[in-house]
């Protein structure tokens, strides 16, 4: 009998690969996705932590979904089990059953390939009341990857494929090395076996998933390291990947042989995401980024001399404790320098446990807001301008959804660019939907393009 299985997915694309992943793990035991909660068997929250309030946003939603637990209960429906996983998991731990009992499973990113056998044991309850108070945050990655491998996965166009877990940069405002744990490459067997699953499974465009993927040194059986750039290499040769990409990058693993295969490798996508955080070197030390900002630009400067039409995308921090008007007017003046094709942007917050969180000089909120404000519209003139030049050319764009329109098709440039077409009827959907194809840009808005199909 086919249960349902409702997931709402928070933050970051490493969320939405464990998501995915979750996913094929249930598939196996009977669960099919539904797009709302109220008549799931299992209701995941898969969290993230990184955000401010993350916790408190996590709990908001427990109270509304402890609302609708008690509205099936009194229709006479089953009771669905309420698992909440992530990273606010990892951190919270039991904490989540004490301030919320309504919680059935509590679970860390390094823990759901069990989510099965959780869930058996929720579900043998007689009632919600005799259900074990389930909380699983260890830190075992390499037993989740041994664990996932064994799954099937559904036929797909795109999709994620994690190659490294964790970091030990240890970044003074980060909270990831506490809730994934330390650098862990997986190993190139495991990488290359699920590349060949996702390849028989028709995908197109696989994204190389990590904390700090650039970092990736996984081994081979005969104790041969992998780099990434060697890993991609190996991918564009032997399977029949038609676009690789690879997130989030660090610019102290930013190497040459890496930014070789930008030139080197057709697959290798022109686009490249490489938070700097900021543009001050006084403040890029204290978030303890490994690298300065002259070393960031270097990077730059290499990069666009082996794939000139590179898109770069970068994450901003403004109002990080101590900041000054001359450190932010040296990331606005960093940011003009670059150039970004898309950008993110964020006011500092602090992250319990990490050690900015307990500096004095804090940057005062209303100070932040203006900053926050005024950097954003300049990225936002910068990714217009950027979408602006597209009009014109023609890219090959992957086609993997539909969009707010129902006659709209919808894929990515190879620069990342959102890019919709008008198909018309059904039948020029069905022709087109999965198909990597040439458009000429006809319009181009501040988050989207516009195009033709060419001939």
């Amino acid at each position: 009998m086919t249960k349902k299985l409702f997931i709402k997915t928070y933050g970051c694309q490493m969320n939405v690969y464990d998501t995915e992943r979750m996913v094929d793990v249930m598939a196996h035991e009977g669960y099919q996705v539904i797009d709302t909660p109220d008549e799931a068997d299992l209701v995941v929250l898969n969290t993230c932590h990184i955000r401010e309030k993350a916790a408190e946003k996590v709990y908001s939603d427990i109270g509304r979904l402890r609302v609708m637990k008690e509205k099936r209960r009194k229709a006479g429906a089953k009771d669905s089990i309420l698992a909440v996983g992530g990273c606010v998991a990892q951190a919270e731990g039991a904490e989540i059953h004490r301030r919320a009992p309504v919680v059935d499973m509590v679970f860390g990113p390094q823990t759901y390939h069990r989510l099965p056998e959780m869930t058996r044991a929720a579900d043998k309850s007689k009632s919600a009341g005799d259900r074990p108070r389930i909380v699983d945050t260890d830190l075992a990655v390499s037993e989740k990857f041994a664990a996932l491998s064994k799954k099937a996965v559904a036929a797909k166009k795109t999709a994620f494929l994690t190659v490294q877990e964790g970091c030990d940069k240890f970044c003074t405002y980060c909270v990831v090395p506490y809730t994934r744990g330390g650098e862990f490459s997986r190993s190139f067997e495991d990488v290359m076996a699920d590349a060949v699953k996702l390849n028989e499974a028709g995908v197109l465009e696989v994204t190389l998933l990590g904390q700090n993927v650039n970092a990736y040194h996984g081994h081979d059986v005969s104790g041969t390291e992998w780099s990434l750039a060697r890993l991609i290499r190996h991918l564009a040769e032997v399977t029949d990947f038609k676009r690789i990409r690879y997130t989030t990058s660090h610019p102290h693993d930013m190497t040459d042989e890496l930014i070789a295969v930008h030139g080197d490798v057709a697959e290798c996508m022109p686009y490249l995401h490489l938070p700097v955080q900021a543009g001050s070197d006084r403040i890029v030390k204290a978030m303890n980024r490994h690298h300065t900002v002259a070393a960031y630009l270097k990077t730059i400067e290499d990069i666009r001399a082996v794939r000139s039409d590179i898109a770069l995308s970068g994450d901003f921090i403004v109002g990080f404790p101590g900041e000054t008007d001359a450190d932010f007017q040296a990331t606005m003046d960093l940011v003009r320098q670059v150039n970004y094709a898309q950008a993110y942007s964020f006011m500092y917050s602090e992250r319990p446990g990490t050690p900015a969180a307990g500096w004095d000089d804090q940057v005062e909120s209303h100070v932040k807001s203006e900053r926050l404000a005024e950097l954003q519209e300049e990225l936002n003139r910068q990714q217009r301008a950027f979408n602006d030049n597209s009009v014109g050319q023609t890219l090959p764009v992957l086609l993997e959804r539909t969009g707010k329109e129902a006659s709209h098709l919808v894929g990515r440039s190879p620069y990342m660019q959102a890019v919709y077409v008008d198909v018309g009827d059904g039948a020029l959907a069905e022709q087109y939907f999965g198909k990597l194809v040439d458009m000429k840009i006809i319009s181009a808005g501040p988050r989207s393009l516009k195009g033709e199909f060419v001939g």
